[in-house]
């Protein structure tokens, strides 16, 4: 079981999520301000964040980016707020997923599980002992490191797991449904989850969705990865 902290203002939802998480044998902290919460995951190890937006001294969205400084725990976005450009920007910001107000308890135990199972397995089906190459792209799997032309990337886990996966298979179109499956854990959910991910992967890269190197997007198919064309004139990579 894991170690969660709720992250929660609302008295009666954060003791009906502890009572939950409980029940379903998680070892459960809480706290009520985005403060706290800072200084809990400053302190102690956890598996999971579950994160109101709606919090009393900070907005939940600036939580976020502060967690993400000193942390990659993954996070669970608790929010009422279905805008979705709210739902990009909290992506952008480094959530791990995110449930809308209101949400069953079997719906909150899904994403945890979920979560917890990409974190742990890290995703995707590459062997753990083998380097992938791709081009001027190295990823290693057992390090979970990824090297652009002899520079390190500086990845986030869910944008290394994406990588790693599609480095695993060059040149093949994955259909956007595998990569929900195999990256995310998840059986369906909304495609602006891969697009988010595959915008920041691309600026890691050095490249844009009009002008890709490595990452192409096959409108209403999936997305494939791939050396770059060498230019003419210069050796293939």
């Amino acid at each position: 079981m894991a170690s969660v902290l709720v992250v929660e203002d609302d008295q009666f939802v954060r003791s009906a999520l502890i009572r939950h998480l409980t029940d379903a044998s998680h070892t459960v902290r809480s706290v009520g301000t985005a403060l706290e919460a800072l200084r809990e995951v400053a302190h102690f190890r956890f598996d999971v964040v579950i994160l109101d937006l709606g919090l009393p001294d900070l907005d939940g969205s600036e939580a976020l980016k502060m967690l993400r400084g000193i942390t990659d725990v993954p996070v669970i976005i608790a929010t009422a707020r279905d805008d979705e450009a709210e739902v990009v920007r909290l992506l952008n910001a480094g959530a791990d997923d995110y449930l809308t107000k209101p949400f069953s308890v079997e719906h909150l135990s899904a994403r945890i599980a979920a979560v917890l199972r990409r974190a742990r397995t890290g995703g995707g089906e590459a062997a753990p002992s083998s380097v992938l190459r791709v081009g001027g792209l190295t990823v290693d799997p057992l390090r979970r490191q990824a090297e652009l032309d002899g520079a390190r990337l500086d990845l986030t886990r869910r944008e290394f797991d994406l990588l790693a996966f599609l480095a695993g298979r060059p040149g093949v179109v994955v259909p956007r449904r595998e990569l929900l499956a195999e990256v995310w854990q998840q059986s369906y959910g909304d495609d602006q989850t891969i697009d988010v991910h595959l915008s920041w992967l691309r600026r890691k890269l050095g490249e844009t969705a009009a002008r890709p190197r490595y990452l192409h997007t096959l409108r209403g198919v999936g997305v494939k990865l791939e050396p770059p064309v060498a230019a003419e004139g210069e050796p293939p990579r």
